[in-house]
């Protein structure tokens, strides 16, 4: 549930498919660690995901033992993380599962990943729209009667987001940071608030219990943690611009995990606190949208203008997110095109803009249709749209995770000298990964009220991509002029 994407494909100089591709100029001995990893955190949208994540994984995970699934999804990634930065310090532009898994284990794995990349991503930013329409009409309640229908600020977003990825226009990544640190600072203001008035129950360690960890359907909270992470491989793109990579990256993966993991474990404990552990379940299921939970402790613990500005920065938050991943999307179906493994109109770049225009113009057609659906069949924006495709986003990222994971066991099981720090973590990552991964697919049907619903076969998308992925790879790749 990050803002900002890792995008893993070439820069905008050089998405020209009949051009031989320059490296940009190295920038030596610019960025040490702390910088590398204040880049990767103040990407995030920390608004997106503690009033729109952390409430539907309380609900429908494991209520207030949810801050001991931060503290297991923070474990499993920093193992992982060492198998991640080694590969990605080993292979050049490794800077994306896609490249991991071509490097790896072959071009139909990679097929296979990118196309599953693709589903995962796309879920993730039209889920968005959901939690978008949400929080706008959340907003505007006080100034609007009757009540605004959740899909009409949804569509007005989804407008100018398919102009702005279609000319290439980011938002400033001076507007970003700014309103980035003031989610954060709102964030911590609002949990020492909870913390110095006590809670609702006093102050506690029970939410870090197993007795409240395991209750309910943990493996769902799980998943939904990682979704807070991803993002957090983005330290490996600014290997080119560190002072000693080899420490710099690590360093940063490693110190962007922990600081991730803290920050929303951190938050979540301040929310169970804030409700009391044992009323957390009945406060949340009281509620008409789950997502209004953050405001409400606000109001309570904080009162004044408060619950309006993180309104407004939680509406701002979500907006970028999804031209984030609007964007993101839309140079993966430019890589896939540009690499026959999608049609090759798709990897063609606007001759005015030098944007990937035609990606663009596919990933707006595919979230106007979707977001059109739900709205049609009356579904909850936050409950039916934000929680069913953000999981089945976030279910294919770890896949995704897992695949990393093996292609770098792979890939250094052929390296000399052998290095068995990176082939062991490689192995416990991938182990970690196919367990939540089969665990969530498992209870997906928690998230999609019960097992006879079409919500829970969606998992079953993602190998089905997979294999379409694969075999589009056997398809000869394109000869171009240069060296990839």
């Amino acid at each position: 549930m990050l803002a900002a994407r890792n995008i893993p494909f070439r820069s905008r100089a050089a998405m020209d498919a009949h051009a031989t591709p320059a490296r940009p100029g190295r920038r030596h001995a610019t960025l040490g660690p702390f910088a590398i990893a204040f880049f990767v955190i103040s990407a995030s949208g920390p608004l997106v995901a503690i009033a729109g994540g952390l409430p539907v994984a309380m609900l429908f995970g494991n209520g207030p033992g949810l801050p001991a699934m931060f503290v297991l999804a923070t474990a499993v990634l920093l193992v992982f993380a060492t198998a991640y930065t080694a590969m990605a310090l080993d292979v050049p532009e490794a800077g994306a599962f896609y490249a991991f898994a071509a490097r790896g284990l072959g071009r139909r794995w990679a097929g296979a990943t990118g196309l599953l990349a693709l589903l995962g991503y796309s879920a993730m930013q039209i889920s968005l729209y959901g939690l978008f329409g949400a929080a706008a009409r959340g907003l505007l309640l006080p100034l609007l009667e009757p009540a605004l229908p959740w899909w009409l600020p949804a569509l007005a977003a989804w407008g100018s987001i398919a102009l702005l990825g279609y000319r290439q226009v980011d938002l400033s990544a001076r507007l970003l940071g700014l309103l980035v640190a003031g989610e954060y600072l709102a964030v911590l203001a609002l949990g020492f608030c909870i913390v110095r008035a006590g809670g609702a129950e006093g102050i506690d360690a029970r939410p870090f219990t197993p007795a409240l960890a395991l209750a309910g359907a943990p493996a769902v909270a799980l998943t939904m943690c990682f979704a807070c992470f991803v993002g957090f491989e983005a330290a490996a793109l600014y290997s080119e611009e560190a002072r000693n990579p080899a420490r710099s990256v690590p360093l940063a993966t490693w110190g962007s995990v922990l600081l991730i993991g803290g920050f929303y474990g951190f938050a979540a404990w301040a929310v169970v606190t804030g409700l009391g552990a044992g009323a957390t379940l009945d406060a949340l299921r009281a509620l008409p949208d789950p997502t209004e939970l953050l405001f409400v402790l606000a109001e309570r613990y904080m009162g004044g203008a408060m619950p309006a500005l993180l309104r407004a920065l939680y509406l701002t938050s979500a907006y970028a997110s999804l031209l984030a991943f609007h964007n993101a999307v839309a140079r993966y179906l430019f890589a896939m095109g540009r690499d026959r493994l999608l049609p090759a109109r798709l990897g063609r770049i606007h001759a005015r803009h030098g944007s990937p225009h035609a990606g663009s113009l596919a990933q707006s057609g595919s979230a106007l249709l979707a977001v059109g659906l739900f709205a049609l069949a009356g579904a909850d924006p936050v409950l039916t749209l934000f929680t069913l495709l953000s999981a089945l986003g976030t279910l294919g990222i770890i896949v995704l995770m897992g695949v990393a994971a093996l292609a770098t066991l792979c890939h250094f099981a052929r390296a000399r000298p052998r290095r068995p720090v990176v082939l062991a973590s490689a192995a416990l990552s991938l182990a970690s990964f196919a367990a939540i991964a089969t665990l969530a697919t498992v209870h997906f049907d928690v998230l999609a009220g019960g097992s006879d619903g079409p919500g829970a076969r969606l998992p079953w998308l993602l190998p089905l991509a997979m294999l379409a992925g694969a075999a589009l790879a056997r398809r000869p790749p394109p000869q171009r002029a240069g060296a990839r």
